[in-house]
């Protein structure tokens, strides 16, 4: 009789457990939101897409078309398809406007040194090296350029001798998913009703691939990518995280200009990434200024004399801006707009941090720049 008194006891205390950590829960999932700046103007010249997503002509869940659908009702302007291949053909030549949105396709590429991502190629007569740093020579002469992909998880890079590659991935959605999956079990129901809520509770610091990127940048200019990495759960992946593009002219109907002008956004490092879900960052600016020239993020500027770095954060909500030097901060503000004068050569880079309420990490950027580049010399 004592043993069936104290059974009930226990499944009353873990009964009355559960139900303070499902109002928890709730209360938590119905205070989220994404903060938004309906005030500010949307310029053309910016356009938001997502990078790496994988198909029915990989190992994703759904068809091109399925997705282009999904991306449409996500509103955002592009996607780029990443399907695995040596190169993948199917996908490759699925690439067009659907539903309103410009689809784009390259290939993960399984090399020698881990998974590379290629973009922009035109399709070879045969298949990419399997070896590493003739991939990367055979991308560039098809006219690509290729990215990292996910170095530190899953399949991992092994670093060798540096090579001009065009990109490296800082944050990875299919890596936090997997990765954090069992930290964030108590958020995972979240996914049946804000899935953007569960998954900002997965992401963590990169501060290591951001560590890496700052020693690459030392040997040659490399950009930094926020990459979905989606196989499923295409929906809420679509409002996690983007890649704000600044066109020098608003993105053409024609399918063949508008590859061209996102292609040539990324190779030239006129980008910043963004965590969607966590805020919307449209507005976002990075640039230098010297002789009353503009220089743009991705740029390469040979110094001679201080050039003034101006960073633009026009958000009604509580950020915190890190002003990144050759890896180290060197400059932090609140404030929506900033001029720095950059006295000493070396790479530049933006980091900004929401610092309002929000399931997002307090140690996990929400924007990422790309560099700007001040150089003693030409190489």
């Amino acid at each position: 009789m004592k043993q069936s008194h104290k059974k009930k006891k226990i499944l009353l205390l873990l009964l009355a457990l559960f139900l303070l950590y499902a109002i928890l829960l709730s209360f938590n999932i119905l205070r989220f939101k994404t903060y938004k700046a309906p005030a500010l103007k949307s310029s053309p010249l910016e356009i938001e897409g997502v990078y790496h997503i994988h198909t029915t002509y990989s190992d994703g869940r759904k068809s091109v078309d399925e997705i282009a659908k999904l991306a449409s009702q996500a509103d955002i302007d592009f996607i780029i398809l990443t399907d695995h291949g040596n190169p993948n053909h199917e996908s490759y030549l699925s690439q067009g406007w659907k539903e309103g949105v410009l689809v784009l396709a390259g290939s993960e590429l399984s090399v020698s040194r881990g998974h590379l991502v290629a973009l922009g190629f035109e399709l070879p007569s045969r298949n990419f090296s399997h070896n590493t740093e003739d991939a990367f020579y055979e991308i560039k002469a098809r006219g690509g350029f290729s990215i990292i992909a996910h170095p530190y998880s899953k399949t991992r890079w092994s670093w060798g001798k540096f090579i001009e590659y065009g990109g490296i991935e800082i944050i990875n959605g299919d890596t936090a998913l997997k990765k954090n999956i069992l930290a964030s079990l108590p958020s995972l129901p979240a996914l049946l009703i804000k899935p953007e809520y569960a998954f900002l509770k997965m992401f963590d610091s990169p501060h290591r691939n951001l560590r890496k990127w700052d020693e690459l940048n030392n040997l040659h200019p490399i950009y930094g990518y926020f990459s979905l990495d989606a196989h499923l759960l295409y929906r809420p992946g679509f409002n996690l995280l983007h890649l704000h593009l600044l066109l020098q002219s608003p993105l053409s109907e024609d399918f063949d200009t508008a590859k061209h002008q996102v292609y040539e956004a990324l190779r030239k490092g006129r980008f910043y990434n963004s965590i969607h879900a966590a805020a919307h960052a449209h507005g976002f600016r990075f640039s230098g200024e010297e002789e009353e020239k503009t220089t743009p993020m991705g740029s390469t500027v040979l110094y001679d004399s201080p050039v003034t770095l101006n960073i633009e954060a026009p958000f009604p909500f509580a950020k915190d801006i890190h002003l990144v030097h050759n890896g180290k901060m060197i400059f932090r503000s609140t404030e929506d707009s900033i001029s720095y004068e950059a006295a000493h050569p070396g790479t530049y880079r933006v980091e900004v941090y929401l610092t309002e309420r929000s399931p997002l990490g307090k140690n996990i950027p929400w924007i990422v720049s790309n560099p700007i580049f001040l150089r003693k010399d030409d190489k």
